[in-house]
């Protein structure tokens, strides 16, 4: 089995240590990985402000870096989602198109591909997992509350197998942070108020970390936290999942 290692801009940029944290969780799983280094953008910005038609650059060299693998790995929901129902291009549009089917956010890949029911790691923390909107209704990792179904979460069922980690039960399980990606920069009242408000829930119920799979909205709440000094942390849950014994402020 290969896989290529997508890394989103923003998760490049900035937490470059959840991206060594999925590289060693797929190599410590039997997964052949590649990381093509002209990779960039998914394109996700542009299209979501209404600008898909300038994501044609961003699909093509996607494809030219990944058509070869069996399956893209990535850690963020959001990226996932938005390459699983927009990948296109112009030229190579059937490659495309089939590639879409390829494409995993991390958790969902350890799932339901790797099938994994067993880790090597200890998180010994009080730990508030945030399902993010694209993750849990995009990508149905979770179980939306609203619905009268069996509840479940990938990302649960994985932290599940961490030895120490104690799952904090919010008020609000699916409560959306607020981030929404360019809806932080053009509603920032309403992003900022949100994000304060799933941060509190946090917060009340003793979380020392919050974790999720979509970076962007960890960022979102990381700069609540800190303009705040509040002593809980974020941490991807690749770094969890991988056996990161704690982040150093």
């Amino acid at each position: 089995m290969r896989a290529g290692l997508f890394i989103p801009c923003y998760v490049d940029q900035f937490y470059p240590n959840a991206a060594i944290a999925t590289l060693e969780l797929l190599e410590k799983l039997g997964v052949e990985v590649g990381y093509p280094s002209r990779q960039t953008c998914c394109g996700q910005p542009m299209a979501n402000s209404g600008y898909e038609h300038l994501t044609e650059g961003c699909n093509t060299l996607f494809v030219d870096n990944f058509a070869e693998y069996d399956y893209i790995v990535t850690p963020s929901g959001s990226c996932a989602l938005h390459l699983k129902e927009h990948l296109h291009t112009k030229n190579n549009n059937d490659v495309a198109l089939g590639m879409r089917k390829k494409i995993y956010e991390l958790t969902e890949f350890l799932t339901d591909v790797l099938k994994v029911d067993k880790l090597d790691a200890k998180f010994p923390h009080k730990v508030g997992l945030h399902q993010s909107c694209h993750g849990q209704r995009g990508l149905k990792l979770a179980q939306m509350t609203e619905l009268t179904a069996a509840p479940f979460s990938k990302p649960a069922s994985l932290l599940g197998m961490v030895e120490g980690v104690e799952l904090i039960t919010l008020n609000r399980a699916d409560e959306c942070c607020g981030f929404g990606g360019t809806f932080c920069v053009a509603e920032e009242a309403v992003s900022s108020k949100m994000g304060k408000d799933r941060v509190a829930d946090h917060e009340h119920n003793g979380a020392e970390y919050i974790t999720a799979a979509d970076l962007s909205c960890l960022m979102h709440m990381e700069g609540i936290l800190r303009r705040k000094n509040s002593k809980v942390k974020v941490i991807h849950i690749a770094e969890i999942l991988n056996g990161v014994k704690e982040v150093v402020a």
